[in-house]
């Protein structure tokens, strides 16, 4: 996460620089009236920054329909940014096209949240897992087949030679998460992008894939970019954790310390919603504010959490956005809570 001029705060970095870097990022989708005329534009990430080192694990954390979803795909090549940039391994997503842009998504693996809806009904495991190394030129067939088997092992999908020739609907759905799981990492990527990895699974299997996750992160010296909606599932994963909301960061902390010692109004309520498994967490008593997300079309002026906000000052909070405070080392948070002179001075 960065100040409102765009810096990107010092982390410890490989070669010098960061693996992947978002810098004010804008993600506007344009609006049309009956199909024609211009009609505005849903500010879907609206001045985003922030970036991710050679095997490190953050976690994008916010409700639907805050920019998360957006944020992941312009990462991954899919949308083309309104402004701003993505860096990710010393190449800049403004510039590339054709066959650098599928060069450049060789490098990042994707994990769906809906692993039966991800997987093709038509195709065995072995295909599913074959296809990505023929269109990236693996030719060698002994070579695929090492390669299968080794992602296969490292995902705990086993006996091999039982899996490769099932297909989809006859895996359970933590068995399916773990072969898009092994599909997202057969090209060895770089950066491994986890959407709502294990949001549609039962409670007694997101554990273990979250393990896998880890572990394949540790293993491969991944960079990971976790999504969720879910803070009771971040302490298993992530080192670092933002927090989105109204296509802007609002918080960005270690993960001990913004789960112990949450700062933002709006962070207090989405662990408020979660089910966390810290019993003592489970003591504090936090305010869950009213409302609903606002228009993406015509955000509110000021802080845009402050329609819902139960710490609401006016004159200050509904006309100036706040920038970010710095409330202790690697914490900052942008409310206006945190300044000293409440706004009047900035």
């Amino acid at each position: 996460m960065s100040n409102n001029n765009g810096e990107i705060n010092e982390t410890s970095q490989v070669n010098g620089r960061p693996l992947l870097e978002i810098k004010d990022l804008h993600v506007w989708y344009e609006l049309k009236r009956f199909g024609f005329g211009h009609a505005g534009y849903v500010r879907a990430v609206d001045g985003v920054n922030f970036s991710l080192e050679h095997g490190e694990a953050i976690a994008c954390v916010g409700e639907s329909g805050c920019g998360k979803s957006s944020l992941m795909k312009t990462i991954l090549g899919l949308n083309v940014p309104t402004k701003g940039d993505v860096i990710f391994d010393d190449t800049s997503l403004s510039t590339t096209k054709g066959n650098e842009l599928r060069q450049y998504r060789s490098k990042i693996g994707y994990v769906q949240q809906d692993p039966f809806g991800a997987l093709p009904p038509f195709m065995n495991i072995e295909t599913i897992l074959e296809e990505p190394l023929k269109i990236n030129g693996v030719s060698d067939k002994a070579e695929r087949a090492s390669r299968i088997r080794k992602i296969l092992e490292e995902v705990k999908l086993t006996p091999v030679e039982e899996v490769l020739p099932k297909y989809p609907h006859m895996l359970s759905g933590g068995q399916q998460q773990r072969v898009v799981i092994a599909r997202a990492m057969i090209m060895e990527p770089k950066l491994l992008v986890a959407d709502e990895p294990v949001s549609m699974l039962d409670a007694s299997v997101r554990v273990e894939i979250l393990r896998i996750l880890r572990k394949l992160q540790e293993s491969h010296n991944l960079a990971v970019l976790y999504i969720t909606h879910d803070l009771s599932t971040v302490r298993y994963f992530s080192e670092f954790i933002f927090v989105m909301y109204a296509g802007e960061i609002v918080e960005f902390a270690r993960m001990e310390d913004l789960l112990d010692d949450p700062k933002h109004p709006y962070t207090n309520a989405l662990l408020e919603a979660s089910s966390d498994p810290n019993a003592d967490n489970a003591l504090v008593q936090r305010e869950i504010p009213k409302g609903e997300p606002p228009s993406l079309v015509k955000p509110p002026t000021g802080c845009r959490f402050h329609p819902r906000c139960p710490a609401f000052m006016e004159g200050i909070c509904d006309v100036k956005e706040p920038p970010n405070f710095e409330v202790s080392p690697r914490h900052l948070v942008a409310c206006w809570l945190y300044d000293e002179n409440k706004g009047h001075a900035v």
